[in-house]
Order: structure tokens, then C-alpha cells, then sequence
């Protein structure tokens, strides 16, 4: 872990040009204005804000965020990230990244262009991307 993502952890606030989330009052506003997030919502949300850029596993999500065990299958992330999504508007996107059968990853927002580029289309090219957020999947044994 680098400098900045330890900063993240342990940050009392996020704030980039369109979210800022308040982690000691629990709220969060974009563009100024409130989200309105269930207390679920706000803990999701949260955990990606605090591990910027890192591929969270699902399994991560619902044993840290829900207090399910390793053996629990569900959709109720699924759900939830769908909803915090809706609640994101046009930049839903844009912050929250879906890999797909391993997790999500939180992408501060960097500039406007990149968020017009994501309304417009969902799918991330993979050579626009740096090479540090490339992931490599290995092969599970239990499958």
C-alpha cells in the first residue's frame, strides 16, 4: 500500500471536483448536493472511498461491509452497488468500476472529460488504461 492509499484509510474527508464524502458526520454530497444513502449505503460506499483505485473482492465487500462469512453467496452487493450507482447519476460509472466474477474498485473522478467519455459508454478500454490498474486474474481451484 502507498502513501496515498494509507491517507485514504485513515482520511476524516474525500473530496475530488464532483463527491465529497464526510466519513465523521456519515454524508456525502454531489456537486453540492446531499446524497441520500441508507446507512448500508454510506458504509459501501465509504470502505471504496477509503481503498482508492484497489480491486475490493466481493467477498471482501460483504465480510467487512455485511459481516457475512467466506461461505454466504448473495446479490445483495450487487443490489447495493446498483443502487449507489443510481444515486451517482451520470457519474456512477465513473467511480464505481465492476470486475466483473471478482469486485468493484472506487476511480476518483480526475476531470470532466473523462466523465462525458463514461456517460457515453460503459465500456472501459483496457490500452487507455494506466498500466498499474490492469489486474491479472488467477486461476481459482474451486471452480
Amino acid at each position: 500500500m502507498d502513501l496515498v492509499q494509507t491517507a485514504a484509510i485513515y482520511a476524516e474527508r474525500y473530496q475530488d471536483s464532483h463527491l465529497v464524502v464526510d466519513f465523521e458526520r456519515e454524508t456525502a454530497y454531489l456537486d453540492g448536493t446531499p446524497m441520500k444513502l441508507t446507512a448500508k449505503a454510506f458504509s459501501l460506499l465509504g470502505f471504496l472511498v477509503r481503498h482508492p483505485g484497489q480491486l475490493v473482492p466481493r467477498e471482501t465487500l460483504l465480510m467487512l461491509v455485511w459481516g457475512y462469512g467466506e461461505e454466504i453467496r448473495t446479490r445483495t452487493l450487487d443490489v447495493h452497488i446498483r443502487r449507489l450507482r443510481k444515486s451517482f447519476g451520470k457519474f456512477g460509472t465513473v467511480y464505481i468500476e465492476t470486475i466483473f466474477g471478482v469486485g468493484y474498485r472506487f476511480q476518483p473522478c480526475r476531470n470532466q472529460a473523462k466523465v462525458q467519455a463514461s456517460a457515453a459508454s460503459s465500456v472501459v478500454e483496457m490500452d487507455s488504461m494506466p498500466a498499474s490498474w490492469r489486474w491479472k486474474m488467477e486461476p481459482n481451484p474451486a471452480y
